[in-house]
């Protein structure tokens, strides 16, 4: 198998499928191959929280000609995976001599199925290109065309629980993904003191909370699959993952409509009572906490039009020395004239990309006196206690349906 995510994630999507029992786990180009059971894979799309779609071998080939594709994939038996009633899509990508078109890939590969149930059934199934039962993805690479089946369906990234966005709205996998990064389990307070919408707060919640990102999604394509098998899927949702959160999660913005739109995703979510949300300006914002971890995704020059980021900049580098000492920060960006003038010295810079965007994920030490003089997070306490309740969603919150 072969679970995507963006580059720069790949060993952190590495953790997860090895902590859900995945073998042979290989980090590749914005992916990680794994070996598994029918299991594993329902588990990498139910819980893994960086990947982006999961995709299933089911061929590969030595091809060099329009016949050697054609033929390959029509050895597939292809009733064997779905009906002829099914409708079907195919996605190629093509980095090959012997193929240059991803459009032509996709048309044979389409010709060579269709002709196999033809022979079978006198009849054929039908292609749908907007909302397939089966998804199909072909990848042409030098002389070798592998086949897969994507398990996943629309990308992982869409949760399910997000009702409102932004213009620069994170995409919830990378926003899991730096918060791995910076080592985030819910093991003290949390800030975004420029949250936007919300994606991060809500995602710290999810994963103090251990909350798998597949609790809201409505299907994954692996449920039309013939092999699909209900019950275990059914044992995996049902599984009792949730566990208490002892701290809290502050999460504030200059805009009070990108407040609102974050309180309506995090109220989707069933997170609402572990985030305080406010409409705050982060330049005279001052902690609840004394000490904690903050992430911000602050604005890029691509995204300020007219405005110069430096001031933005120097005032996140002022906020940071004289209010927020003693905690642990990191800043997301694709400016490098705005980290300049944060003016504090990262100890880890880590490149990292949004959509096409280079960026740098940096962490800055923020110490209260003299390095020497170090503070730590607090233990986060793992026993429930016996005051512990666990979750009540709040009114609106709709898990996907149950079996």
């Amino acid at each position: 198998m072969l679970a995507k995510t963006f580059s720069g994630l790949e060993n952190v999507l590495k953790e997860e499928l090895l902590q859900i029992g995945a073998s042979d786990v290989e980090p590749v180009v914005r992916g990680v191959k794994f070996t598994g059971t029918k299991e594993t894979l329902y588990k990498a799309n139910f819980c893994c929280r960086t990947a982006l779609r999961v995709l299933k071998f089911i061929g590969e080939y030595k091809v060099h000609s329009q016949n050697d594709l054609y033929q390959s994939v029509y050895n597939i038996d292809w009733s064997e995976i779905f009906d002829i009633n099914q409708t079907f899509a195919i996605n190629s990508t093509v980095n090959s001599e012997a193929f240059n078109n991803s459009m032509f890939v996709s048309l044979k590969t389409k010709d060579a199925i269709v002709d196999q149930f033809r022979t079978k059934f006198k009849k054929r199934p039908s292609v749908n290109p907007d909302d397939p039962d089966i998804r199909i993805n072909v990848h042409a690479s030098s002389d070798t065309l592998t086949v897969s089946l994507d398990s996943s369906g629309e990308s992982l990234h869409k949760r399910g629980y997000r009702v409102g966005q932004n213009e620069a709205s994170m995409s919830e996998v990378l926003a899991a993904g730096i918060l791995k990064i910076a080592g985030w389990k819910g093991q003290c307070d949390f800030y975004d003191t420029m949250c936007g919408s919300g994606t991060i707060p809500v995602e710290a919640a999810l994963i103090a909370r251990n909350i798998p990102p597949g609790m809201f999604r409505k299907e994954f394509a692996f449920e039309k699959w013939k092999d699909f098998d209900s019950d275990l899927f059914e044992e995996i949702y049902n599984e009792d993952y949730e566990v208490p959160f002892e701290h809290k999660i502050y999460a504030s913005d200059i805009s009070s409509i990108s407040i609102k739109v974050s309180e309506k995703n995090a109220k989707s979510a069933g997170v609402l009572k572990d985030i305080e949300f406010s409409t705050a300006d982060f330049a005279t914002l001052k902690p609840k906490s004394e000490k904690g971890l903050l992430i911000i995704n602050p604005p890029y020059g691509e995204r300020m039009r007219e405005r110069q980021v430096e001031p933005l900049y120097k005032m996140i580098g002022d906020a940071l020395k004289s209010g927020f000492s003693g905690f642990k920060a990191w800043v997301f960006s694709s400016s490098e004239d705005g980290f300049k003038n944060i003016g504090l010295r990262p100890s880890r810079k880590i490149k990292l990309y949004n959509g096409p965007l280079e960026c740098s994920f940096r962490h800055y030490e923020l110490y209260d006196g003299s390095k020497k003089e170090k503070k730590q997070y607090g233990n986060r306490r793992t026993n429930q206690g016996e005051g512990f309740k666990r979750r009540s969603p709040d009114n609106n919150f709709k898990p996907r349906r149950k079996y």
